[in-house]
């Protein structure tokens, strides 16, 4: 296979793997085999009895791999997601895969891919393990084998220079109280998708923090509360948080429920309020100047042009740890083979 050129239509269909991947079987009776790396190819699976597809039994995570902006450098992978990764988790039957062993399997992955796949400084690829039900059976119950795999492919980026509109509709939920939303398991997405395509037609996005200025004058930077098992916990968001904590202290973080009305009052009051974009596996950190629901459109008054006060300063502190620039505890560089 060939590595696409910069601007290369392929890109933006997220449809070109690289060369290689990581395959691994687990039985009831038996448990895991042991993992392979292998060409990349279809995998051989009864589709029509096959398990993930009538009962959803699946879940996923993802990550990306970065090549330094310096020349001659190695890869850095953004291997502190692999802690959190949802296919470690017992959800849906599944029977969870130890994360220090996934890291292992994606090291080895980016080692002997990135050379070729990632030339350029400057360049990332996105990194999915996924974990389906692959018994070949029909019947209610937990699977009786699955298949672990992590693939590689080109993404878009997502950086659009005037920021990103929020949709917030009260159809299509992804996660409940009670529900698995603090996980990527397909059931979650699949009922939501045309949600996300009507969101993705006004160009407007999922998730978000924001920061703003309490009628007391107080600068608050507000998110849902990870307890409630709602919201997906992701690296990015992680250190986002870390970052704020040690870096601006005048910023109070926050962790509770908000409403759209708290939003559109502050908004009103023309106070400093600004939104963060920050969805899982994406790794960039886009202020969000608009903000739609089913009643009205809200708009996100913005300090520095197309960014907030703190929206492009944290988002730099992001990519410099991503690409580098910047030695961090959730970034591993590794070395690659014939490099």
């Amino acid at each position: 296979m060939n590595v696409p050129a910069a601007g290369d239509p392929i890109i933006n269909t997220a449809s070109q793997c690289t060369d290689h991947m990581i395959t691994a079987v687990w039985n009831s009776a038996t448990g895991w085999g042991a993992p392979e790396l292998k060409p990349y190819g279809n995998l051989s699976l009864a589709l029509q009895l096959l398990f993930c597809s009538n009962y959803a039994t699946e879940c996923f995570e993802g990550m990306k791999m970065y090549r330094d902006l310096m020349e001659n450098s190695d890869c850095s992978v953004q291997i502190a997601t692999v802690s959190e990764c949802s296919i470690q988790l017992p959800v849906f039957s599944l029977p969870g895969f130890d994360p220090k062993e996934l890291e292992k399997l994606i090291i080895a992955l980016v080692s002997v891919d990135g050379p070729k796949w990632l030339p350029e400084p400057g360049s990332f690829l996105y990194l999915r393990p996924t974990m389906i039900g692959s018994a070949g059976a029909l019947g209610v119950a937990a699977p009786k084998e699955c298949t672990m795999f992590v693939i590689s492919t080109f993404m878009p980026p997502m950086n659009p220079p005037n920021g990103m509109k929020l949709l917030a509709s009260q159809e299509g939920v992804r996660a409940w109280p009670g529900g698995f939303g603090f996980a990527k398991v397909g059931a979650n997405y699949g009922p939501t998708l045309m949600a996300n395509s009507e969101a993705r037609s006004g160009a407007m996005i999922n998730n978000f923090l924001v920061v703003w200025e309490t009628k007391e004058g107080k600068k608050q930077l507000v998110t849902a509360p990870l307890k409630d098992k709602i919201i997906l916990d992701g690296v990015t968001e992680e250190v986002f948080l870390q970052l704020v904590r040690e870096r601006i202290p005048e910023l109070e973080i926050v962790e509770r429920n908000f409403t759209m009305d708290e939003l559109a009052e502050t908004a009103k009051r023309r106070s400093r309020h600004r939104g963060f974009r920050l969805w899982k596996p994406h790794t960039s950190s886009l202020p969000c100047p608009k903000l739609t629901t089913e009643k009205k459109d809200i708009d996100i008054p913005m300090s520095k042009g197309n960014s907030g006060e703190y929206a492009g300063k944290i988002k730099q502190w992001l990519v410099d740890i991503m690409y580098g620039n910047e030695e961090h505890e959730w970034g591993v560089v590794i070395d690659e083979v014939g490099a």
